[in-house]
C-alpha cells in the first residue's frame, strides 16, 4: 500500500539504536493509514474496530478497548494486555516497544513519547534518533492528560494523577502526582 519498509532502520530503532526515521516512512504511512480508517469508524462497527486494531497493533489482549481518536507512529510497536481501555485522544510516539499489562486505564488525552532527540543541536541537525521503550505494569490506572516519557516503567497497581508528567519509572502500589510526576502515597496492598 505504501512501500517497502527498511527492516534494518526498524530493528535498529527497536533496540534503542540511533537511527534516521526517513526510510521508515512507509510503516508510519500504514499506521495512519489503519488510524485514518479507525476514527471514522461509526461506534457501533466493533467489528471493523477489532479488525483494524488487530492490523494496527503488535498484541491486542481480550477485551481490550481504544476510543476514538487515537493516533501513533508504528502501532506494531504496541502491545494491549487483556482488559486494557484507552481513552478518547490517546497519542503513541512507539518508536520503541509500549507495552500495557492487564486492565490499565488510559484516561482521555494520554500521551506516551519514546523517541529521543539528541541534546546537541549539531547532532539534532542531522535527524538521528533513538527510542527506549515503556512499559505499563497490571491494572495500573493513568488520569486524563497524563504523559508518559521514554523509557518510563509503571508497576503494578500504581496510579498516576490527571495532567502528570512522568520523567522516571514509579514503583508499584503507589499514587503519584505531578510535573515530574513525584510518589505521594504508598497503596496498601
Amino acid at each position: 500500500m505504501c512501500g517497502a519498509m527498511d527492516e534494518e532502520t526498524f530493528s535498529k530503532m527497536v533496540s534503542g539504536e540511533w537511527y534516521n526515521p526517513a526510510s521508515l516512512e512507509p510503516e508510519r504511512l500504514r499506521a495512519q493509514t489503519i488510524c485514518a480508517d479507525f476514527n471514522a469508524l461509526r461506534p457501533t462497527d466493533d467489528k471493523r474496530r477489532w479488525k483494524l486494531m488487530n492490523d494496527l497493533f503488535g498484541t491486542v489482549g481480550e477485551g481490550a478497548w481504544v476510543m476514538q481518536p487515537f493516533h501513533c507512529d508504528y502501532g506494531r510497536n504496541i502491545q494491549l494486555g487483556p482488559k486494557c481501555f484507552l481513552n478518547y485522544d490517546c497519542v503513541m510516539l512507539d518508536c520503541a516497544p509500549i507495552l500495557f499489562g492487564e486492565h490499565v486505564l488510559a484516561g482521555p488525552g494520554c500521551h506516551f513519547y519514546t523517541a529521543i532527540h539528541p541534546t546537541d543541536p549539531d547532532a539534532r541537525a542531522t535527524d538521528m534518533e533513538r527510542a527506549e521503550p515503556i512499559i505499563i505494569g497490571n491494572n495500573v490506572w493513568l488520569g486524563g492528560h497524563v504523559t508518559v516519557l521514554p523509557g518510563v516503567r509503571i508497576g503494578d497497581n500504581t496510579i498516576v494523577g490527571a495532567g502528570s508528567v512522568v520523567t522516571k519509572s514509579l514503583p508499584a502500589n503507589v499514587i503519584a502526582v505531578g510535573n515530574p510526576a513525584r510518589v505521594i502515597k504508598k497503596l496498601d496492598k
